[in-house]
This record gives C-alpha cells, sequence and structure tokens, in this order.
C-alpha cells in the first residue's frame, strides 16, 4: 500500500473517514501528513518535544474541523496540504502565545537592534536544515516573527493581529531576529559568512 499523499482517491477516501470519526482513516492521514505538520511545527518552536505537542493539537484540530474542509473547491491534494499547514502554523503560534503568558518578554522593549542591508547575505545560502537549526536557537518572539514573515509569508499587519502586538514590535523582531541570525551564523561558519557579507 503507497503511502503517498498524491492520491487523490485515497486521500478523498480518508477524509471520508475522518468525517465520519473512523479511527482507522484518522491513523492512517495522521501517518501521511505527520513528517509534513512536523517541518512545519520545527521551525516555530525550540525542541522537538514542543513540535511534537504542537503538531498533536494541530491534528486534534484538523479532525474536529474536518467537516469544514471543502474537497470539491480546488484539486485536492494541495488545497488539504494548504488547509493543514494553516492550521499547523496557527497551532504552533498558540502555543508561541500560551508561553509568552508565562514569560518576560524583555527582548521586545530592546532599544537598539541592527539594520540590515538589502543585500545577499549568508543566511541566503544556508540549506533549508541548516537554517532550522539557526531559528529553534532564537527566542520565541524573535523565531515566530521570523518564521512568520520569512518563511510563511505573512505580513506585518497579519503578524500583528495575529500575536496581538504592533507592527513596529513585528517589524523590530523580525530585524532582530536577522541580526541574530546573522550573529550565529558568524559563530557556526564565519567563513561562509564572510564570502556574502562585505
Amino acid at each position: 500500500m503507497p503511502r503517498s499523499d498524491h492520491d487523490p482517491e485515497m486521500l478523498t477516501a480518508l477524509l471520508a473517514g475522518c468525517r465520519q470519526t473512523e479511527r482507522g482513516s484518522q491513523r492512517r492521514l495522521y501517518g501521511l501528513y505527520y513528517s509534513f505538520a512536523m517541518g512545519i511545527c520545527l521551525r516555530y518552536t525550540r525542541t522537538r518535544d514542543e513540535a511534537m505537542e504542537a503538531v498533536n493539537d494541530g491534528f486534534l484540530k484538523v479532525f474536529r474541523d474536518v467537516v469544514k474542509f471543502d474537497p470539491l473547491r480546488h484539486e485536492i491534494t494541495s488545497s488539504f496540504r494548504g488547509w493543514l499547514k494553516r492550521i499547523m502554523i496557527h497551532t504552533a503560534i498558540d502555543h508561541y502565545r500560551s508561553q509568552q503568558k508565562h514569560q518576560y518578554q524583555q527582548e521586545l522593549n530592546d532599544v537598539a537592534y541592527a539594520q540590515l542591508d538589502g543585500g545577499l547575505t549568508a543566511l541566503d545560502s544556508l540549506a533549508y536544515d541548516e537554517l532550522l537549526v539557526l531559528i529553534q536557537q532564537l527566542s520565541p518572539a524573535y523565531r515566530t516573527a521570523f518564521n512568520l514573515f520569512v518563511i510563511d509569508g505573512f505580513t506585518h499587519e497579519e503578524i500583528s493581529r495575529r500575536l496581538g502586538i504592533s507592527v513596529g514590535t513585528s517589524k523590530s523582531n523580525l530585524s532582530k531576529a536577522r541580526a541574530r541570525l546573522k550573529e550565529l551564523l558568524k559563530k557556526t561558519s564565519p567563513h561562509a559568512y564572510a564570502g556574502h557579507v562585505g
């Protein structure tokens, strides 16, 4: 039995089973999309355990809300992946927000932060896995701003609404995240960094 999420008929059948709360269909859907979901949640969390918690919470939302997903609107596999991605991003953000209730956010109040030039930087040449390792070292506020803006394409206005922060804070956190990533990159790959930033 192939483990492909590119088979529209199989995905349609699994979603139909999930609408009927069939445990077997839920397990298979989880298995098919676990790696995809984990890849998203890892970008927003510091540890694999935190990512796993977000993934599991995200799938609970998928199973709860699967009746709202309309497979007839678009091509099913790509539209389902998009729908699942949005749920995982929002779940990971919810985890971030719940953590922030228990932490001080002094990084939001830093007065000075580095302004970045618009040219090519060493960050542009990193492989995804290398970037993920660096992103996980950022503070939660910086990591979330960087992921939402740079990787997932949210605007600062959308980030502001979703996180309950000002647009200025979103921009500041993004700038600080990029500056911090550059510092981390200097420590981990000084030669690669020197080749890209003059």
